[in-house]
């Protein structure tokens, strides 16, 4: 027996990858890559079984030693853009009143998934007051004459009683059918929006159903015990039972993998992620801690899907150069890759013998404007924006997309006489405009999730890792980095990422007994999903405005076995990284430690005026024993305290730190911190829920217990 080790394969549409990460260490061990097996019998999953038996097999490494395997896969999301859905039958329910307008709201007609591509529906109806099991043969009799294949019951108030559902749901499986209903994607009301919800899922129930069983026995092929998990699209894993129930889950997961990856791999707290491809760059956003996500929509319409918030932009490594007028005017949408053109700077200099300038139409549809060097071999060559970042030296020697610069010169000289500048001039010019285009995403992003620009980060994933987030970063004065083992960033997210479920219901004003019932319930659901119930952590949120009460539960599927201590940092050290994640001289003004837990108040002195005058700032961090920072704000304050002193000196800092205004009381977002666990108290609006919520994480604590509680406005 060797070192426990967790798998994750990333299934792309052309290479299906597969990394090895020693579960101690969390080090890459080993790594893969073959084609997608599209074709082969057994489809994706026989390129599973085949990476899979190369990792273990190349790397010696016993089946029986795996502890976790997941994969994340684009096939659902595929599905939608190429139409391979089902055809889905309706079966709405009511009864009096509310009859006609149930009747409207859960027909849900045509859904354009892609240009010329479309989701069918049929709709039958069935008053409750009526109903009998005649009554339901007789809706699914006309539902399959019309050619439905899958069956969503869909009734009102279903999230309070789901019986009526549940009824129609047994009684279709027993005639064969493969069904679902309203309440089991969302506890949510709004009829028509969970119809639409429950109708996608069930459109992709058929084909993800064929794929995960494949997959599944696939997997226990190669001997490996530990159950197969698929990622998620808000970046946790499922395991495969639920993605029969609920596919649609995992509906734009490949994205939500290299986040994933960034935050777990990179230990990113507070930043924007870009994972940088040929043609184009995923932009999402981690806040303390947090892969930030929103509704999902599908043909233009909202779903009751909480998704990655991943804004996708046509500017990449392979981005071609727009050239109009003798001058550089754009840069993209079009790649090296949809031209069908090799690099500049990944081919021979001696290739480019006889280079000179030609405009190309990537597409039929496109003018032709997009630089191209023809030369004398009969080749063309693209001028890219890996070339650029390649020949101003924003691509370090040893990394992935680090290409021939003598070759990317001689491209770009002959591209520089054209439009009448330097090499150096017109490659800072085609990165000025692709960062101008980025910049405008980032913006809206930071302005979306009120980021602070002084504590985030730019961190790069992907091939083209190094092409934007340094230059943009340097251009925007955010420090920036390339995560480490970039090409793979999606797979190694895939391999670390913990279980995930959120429970939402509609709740106005909620109760102590409200927020009790909801918790209970989310960790009762990840438990039973397969999550270790001590490694799970519970977050509330409370949409005033939307009366919507949300917990969202993470765990481990094993306990983990890291050795801490081996990582374990001194106070001198850990007191460094504080001082060192903040601008200018800073001091440590106030600090406090319990458990794993090292918090820090920073203050910087910034002289005006001359040096007349002196400014301080406060910035707060909060450290763990490895010197990961966990939670960073450019203000606030802290409290060590006993858990015999939550009901006192914790309700007085809370009171202490709320501020108020003619629009009422505003409370401080608030973390606490206390043995290896943190509570994010952030989501709340009311003190009363609050404390409340503060006074159920602890109770299972010894009253001398040390805690830790953080206050930030930001």
């Amino acid at each position: 027996m060797g070192n426990k080790v967790r798998i994750g394969i990333d299934v792309g549409g052309t290479f299906t990858d597969a990394v090895v990460i020693d579960n101690s260490t969390y080090e890459v061990i080993a790594k893969a890559k073959i084609p997608t097996t599209h074709h082969a019998e057994t489809g994706v999953a026989a390129g599973i079984v085949q990476v899979i038996q190369t990792v273990l097999n190349d790397n010696h490494i016993d089946p029986d030693d795996v502890v976790f395997i997941a994969h994340g896969t684009t096939q659902a999301t595929n599905a939608l853009l190429e139409g391979d859905v089902a055809h889905v039958g309706i079966i709405g329910m009511g009864t009096g009143f509310e009859g006609e307008r149930t009747k409207s709201e859960t027909r849900v007609g045509t859904i354009e998934l892609a240009p010329g591509k479309f989701l069918h529906t049929e709709h039958t109806y069935i008053d409750t007051a009526q109903k009998s099991e005649a009554k339901i043969d007789e809706a699914l009799q006309q539902l399959k004459e019309q050619g439905a294949e899958v069956i969503v019951a869909s009734k009102s108030y279903s999230v309070d009683d789901p019986e009526d559902e549940i009824e129609v749901i047994q009684q279709a499986q027993k005639q064969g059918w493969m069904a679902t209903g309203g309440y089991e994607i969302s506890q949510l009301y709004g009829l028509q929006a969970r119809t639409r919800t429950a109708v996608v899922n069930a459109a992709l129930i058929p084909k993800m159903m064929e794929a995960a069983n494949m997959t599944e026995s696939s997997v226990k092929q190669t001997q490996i015990k530990t159950p197969l998990m698929i990622m998620r699209c808000d970046g946790g894993v499922m395991s495969v039972e639920e993605v029969r129930k609920r596919p649609i889950l995992t509906m734009l997961s490949g994205l939500a993998a290299g986040v994933a990856g960034a935050m777990m791999y990179e230990k990113v707290t507070d930043g924007i992620f870009f994972e940088v491809g040929g043609t184009s760059t995923d932009i999402s956003v981690i806040k303390d801690g947090k892969v930030m996500v929103k509704n999902a929509q599908v043909g233009g319409r909202k779903l009751y899907l909480n998704s990655l918030d991943v804004r996708t932009l046509g500017i990449a490594g392979g981005s071609m150069i727009v050239v109009e007028n003798g001058k550089i005017t754009d840069v993209g949408p079009r790649s090296a890759h949809i031209a069908k053109k090799e690099y500049e700077v990944f081919t021979n200099a001696e290739n480019l013998k006889g280079a000179s300038l030609k405009l190309v139409a990537p597409c039929a549809e496109d003018l032709p404007h997009y630089a191209v060097v023809a030369c004398d071999n009969g080749q063309e060559y693209a001028l890219t924006l890996a070339g650029a970042a390649n020949l101003l030296g924003y691509v370090p020697e040893e990394d992935y997309a680090h290409g021939n610069l003598d070759s990317a010169r001689i491209a770009w000289q002959v591209l520089g006489e054209q439009v009448g500048m330097t090499v150096e001039e017109a490659c800072r010019c085609a990165m000025d405009i692709a960062a101008a285009k980025v910049k405008v995403i980032v913006d809206e992003l930071i302005a979306d999730y009120q980021l602070n620009k002084q504590v985030i980060r730019f961190v790069g994933g992907g091939g083209s890792a190094s092409i934007i987030p340094p230059y943009l970063g340097e251009t925007m004065g955010i420090r920036s980095q390339i995560a480490k083992n970039a090409p793979y960033i999606s797979t190694i997210g895939v391999a670390l990422a913990l279980m995930r479920e959120q429970v939402e219901r509609n709740v106005p004003s909620p109760s102590e007994d409200d927020i009790k019932k909801i918790r209970a319930e989310v960790i009762d659901s990840i438990v039973k999903n397969g999550a270790n119930p001590d490694t799970v952590e519970v977050t509330i949120e409370i949409d005033a405005q939307k009366n919507i009460l949300r917990a969202i539960a993470t765990g481990a599927t094993e306990l983990r076995t890291k050795n801490l201590s081996e990582k374990t940092k001194s106070a001198e050290e850990l007191e460094r990284i504080a001082l060192e994640s903040v601008s200018g001289d800073a001091v440590i003004a106030d600090q406090a430690h319990t458990g794993r837990w090292h918090a820090y108040r920073v203050q910087t002195v910034h002289s005006k005026l001359w040096g007349l005058l002196k400014l301080k700032k406060d910035s707060l961090r909060v450290v763990d024993d490895e010197g990961v920072i966990r939670l960073q704000k450019g203000s606030g304050a802290l409290l060590s305290f006993n858990r015999s002193e939550l009901s006192t000196h914790f309700v007085e800092f809370v009171d202490r730190h709320t501020k108020y205004s003619d629009a009422g009381a505003s409370l401080p977002k608030v973390y606490l911190y206390f043995n290896q666990k943190m509570v994010d108290l952030s989501g709340v609006t009311t003190k009363d829920q609050l404390l409340s919520l503060a006074d159920m994480e602890c109770s299972h604590l010894d009253d001398s217990v040390s805690m830790i509680a953080v206050a930030s406005h930001e």
